[in-house]
């Protein structure tokens, strides 16, 4: 919604941002042509897991945390697992570290073709929904829904259920997948191999805003590999520290306008 403010000044209101994973809205005030203030707000309630988690059995913590988000429940589920293990001195074995890996794979595949094919692409085809893309670009669409379904099945034989997984636990899983329950993964994943090699070529030819911003990024950074599980902390700017060290190097400031930190 656009409403007129000042002379030569604009302020546009988006009440519910349709492209996010999770619920947003966006307030730009407009001086002429230059933007004077932006204010993104998370009006998502908070819900105090911090606080519930007190004092309950540690062995409930994974399952608790996996509810944060029904889209990356893994994150939270991994991240609460690896704060236990390094309280009781748990050393997992390789086996437990690859499938922890594959889980989180799943995770990023169903959560990264949901963002890229079906919130993302329609604004940059100038399309209101996957849906109404999927009239010129059925191909498309149908290889990332195909795409995310491998995923989503990732996360079901690792995780016990696609949303929410129950099977991670302090140091390892409450069952290993079998051999033959994985294979059939294998064969969705491949076939998915030719698609998101041409939709990655689409991709690349998409027309990206020429923008920096001075922000400070923050990612988990590995010597050696993807960072999925395990690393250090690095930002944009060159600092790098321990995970232990995260509440020592940074400061999580809450904004009058928006329900996140």
């Amino acid at each position: 919604m656009s409403k007129a403010a000042e002379p030569n000044q604009r302020v546009i209101e988006v009440h519910n941002l349709a492209r996010v994973e999770g619920e947003g809205a966006l307030y730009l005030r407009m001086q002429g042509r230059d933007v004077a203030e932006v204010k993104f707000s998370i009006f998502e309630p908070p819900r105090f897991f911090e606080a519930f988690l007190r004092g309950r059995d540690c062995r409930e913590v994974p399952d608790i945390t996996a509810r944060i988000c029904g889209i990356c429940p893994v994150a939270y589920q991994m991240s609460s697992c690896h704060a236990m293990e390094m309280a009781f001195g748990i050393k997992i074995e390789k086996t437990i570290r690859d499938l922890r890996r594959l889980l989180y794979c799943g995770e990023w595949i169903e959560s990264h073709v949901l963002h890229m094919f079906l919130l993302h692409l329609p604004d940059f085809l100038n399309y209101e929904s996957a849906i109404s893309m999927a009239s010129e670009h059925r191909d498309l669409v149908a290889g990332a829904l195909q795409l995310k379904k491998a995923g989503n099945e990732i996360v079901r034989i690792l995780g016990g259920r696609e949303v929410h997984p129950i099977n991670a636990c302090i140091g390892g899983f409450h069952r290993v997948p079998t051999r033959s329950e994985l294979e059939p993964v294998a064969e969705m994943l491949a076939g998915c191999r030719d698609f998101l090699v041409q939709a990655l070529r689409f991709l690349a030819t998409l027309k990206y805003p020429d923008l920096e911003m001075n922000y400070d990024f923050i990612a988990l950074r590995h010597p050696e590999e993807v960072a999925l599980n395990e690393g250090y902390l690095t930002t944009s700017r060159g600092l790098e520290f321990a995970i232990t060290q995260f509440s020592d190097q940074i400061e999580e400031i809450h904004q009058r306008h928006s329900n996140a930190l």
